[in-house]
């Protein structure tokens, strides 16, 4: 049987290269990790907006082929989740990591890019167009394309959105562990990694914690509208659970979660509609994740979150989740361009979010997935018996 280095052990292998080999190489050779993660972080910018339109677009296109009044009930109990879920994450970081980060030299560091080596060329590698434009582009492209049903534009679109998924598949997840072990390996010439690698035990505890409070309260939800124990049904989804934490991938948990939502008693045909469907758009505990990881990265930095500026993001970052790609790493992907132009995060802050995501990111899925049955039960609980 061949053996798979998967994508989490590759982005520990070169946090830890990066800590070890930053520490004791010189500066010419920093650069040269630097001059590769700047022309990497350039192309990473170059392709978000593209990201976005390739997969936003057919998104919206698709659910406007769903059936009706169930379509509509599925998304907004799904944005909903996802909502409640990143003001969830919001409320219980702000309030703790702060805390917990007291009294030590992280309160008081600079913004790590001040203390990092330079690269030996500098590569400008601009945006076709913004990513506020991409957005509204995807949205004004997908709702038309629903609307008036065009064959010739879903097919282009479905034919772009493969081309940007081997763009990410074959091109930046797989040099992504090199970005990382650059931008440590950097982070270690400067003298702020022990900072970092703390802040990142506390903030995976954290998320971890605030994922089940998240399923806890899903399935309360559902168990108290559909009259049955929460804790059963939370039984009942464990599967799908555990089999998301080694497939980091909704979609291919899809068959599991399809099968243990109907056990817990939802009607065949809403599990059959809501299952693939909340696959694509209801990403809470992603949610939670890049919520946490980004008030945790502003904290590093030395600013204060506030809620006047993450809510915004929040209500965005429900939006923008439709747009992740199916891949590992897709949601912190598709949430880049909402981080640089709303919270206002450059190129070393976008790596330090990326490598906090991939860290958990199986945790994340598993919490998506799971949460989707209790969704599917809400669904369910008012959808008529009869045939909408």
């Amino acid at each position: 049987m061949k053996f798979q280095f998967g994508l989490l052990p590759r982005i520990v292998l070169a946090i830890v290269l990066g800590v070890l080999i930053g520490s004791v190489a010189p500066e010419a050779l920093i650069r040269v990790f630097a001059t590769f993660t700047g022309i990497f972080g350039g192309f990473l910018n170059f392709i978000v907006p593209l990201i976005i339109l390739g997969f936003i677009a057919p998104g919206i296109a698709k659910l406007g082929k769903g059936s009706g009044k169930l379509l509509g009930l599925a998304t907004a109990v799904a944005y909903l989740s996802t909502i409640v879920a990143g003001v969830l994450a919001f409320i219980v970081a702000s309030s703790i990591l702060p805390n917990l980060m007291e009294g030590g030299s992280l309160n008081n560091l600079d913004d790590p890019a001040n203390a990092l080596a330079s690269s030996f060329i500098e590569l400008e590698i601009p945006q076709l167009f913004g990513v506020m434009s991409a957005l509204i582009l995807a949205f004004l492209l997908g709702i038309g394309m629903a609307s008036t049903g065009s064959k010739t534009m879903a097919s282009f679109f479905e034919e772009f959105q493969e081309i940007i998924e081997k763009v990410i598949s074959y091109i930046i997840i797989p040099l992504l562990p090199f970005h990382i072990f650059g931008i440590f390996a950097n982070m270690a010439y400067g003298g702020a990694v022990l900072e970092i690698l703390s802040l990142f035990a506390v903030v995976f505890i954290l998320i971890i914690a605030l994922h089940w409070v998240m399923l806890t309260g899903q399935y309360t939800a559902a168990g108290v509208l559909r009259k049955k124990s929460p804790f059963a049904l939370i039984r009942t989804m464990l599967p799908a659970y555990f089999t998301a934490l080694g497939t980091q991938s909704s979609a291919a948990t899809i068959p599991v979660t399809l099968r243990q939502a109907r056990k817990t008693g939802v009607k065949e045909r809403v599990a059959d509609f809501t299952v693939p469907l909340f696959a694509t758009i209801h990403l809470s505990g992603s949610t939670i994740t890049l919520v946490t990881c980004a008030i945790g990265v502003i904290l590093l930095t030395g600013q204060s979150p506030s809620f006047g500026g993450f809510f915004p993001f929040i209500l965005m970052l429900g939006v923008t989740m439709i747009a992740a790609p199916g891949v590992p790493g897709g949601a912190v992907m598709a949430a880049i361009g909402l981080l640089e132009v709303m919270l206002g995060f450059d190129e070393t802050m976008v790596a330090l979010m990326i490598a906090l995501y991939m860290a958990q990111d199986s945790f994340g899925t598993a919490a998506n997935v799971t949460g989707d049955g209790a969704l599917a039960n809400i669904v369910d609980r008012f959808t008529p018996s009869q045939k909408a």
